[in-house]
């Protein structure tokens, strides 16, 4: 009968890499807690904040205003029936409420493309520069 002369090596765990997590785990909680930290910090200060005199508020950009063109070249803008000239004066009176005014130019397919190049011509005078002009796919056509 053989007789055993090494002895066999006792199975080990590694720790390395669970220590690893585990540091990696405090580091990132120390960090997070110091976020929290800096802005009670930032609330416990005895400041009083400047003041002005008057205060507007911020506004969002207003929707894009439309202009209507119909079969016979009439112009609508904001509910009236308006000229070339007309137009542009309103623009322009538009524009000096938001600069960065955007105008959509929806016509009636079948009117002159003079009309819609009027109305165009108008915009740009009035130095609004965002235009677009509204159309319909040809597959959601009646």
């Amino acid at each position: 009968m053989p007789l055993k002369t090494m002895m066999d090596e006792q199975p080990s765990l590694n720790l390395t890499p669970m220590l690893d997590i585990v540091f990696l785990l405090i580091i990132f909680f120390m960090v997070g807690s110091r976020f929290s930290e800096l802005s009670d910090a930032e609330q416990r200060l005895d400041i009083e904040v400047p003041q002005v005199g008057t205060a507007a508020a911020a506004t969002p950009a207003p929707a894009p205003r439309v202009i209507h063109i119909d079969r016979e070249g009439a112009i609508e803008f904001g509910g009236d029936k308006l000229t070339v000239a007309e137009l542009t004066d309103a623009l322009r009176a538009a524009r000096s409420e938001y600069p960065r005014l955007s105008v959509v130019v929806r016509g009636d397919g079948r009117t002159d493309l003079q009309n819609a190049a009027a109305v165009y011509s108008a915009c740009l005078e009035a130095g609004v520069t965002d235009i677009g002009l509204a159309v319909r796919s040809s597959s959601e056509r009646r």
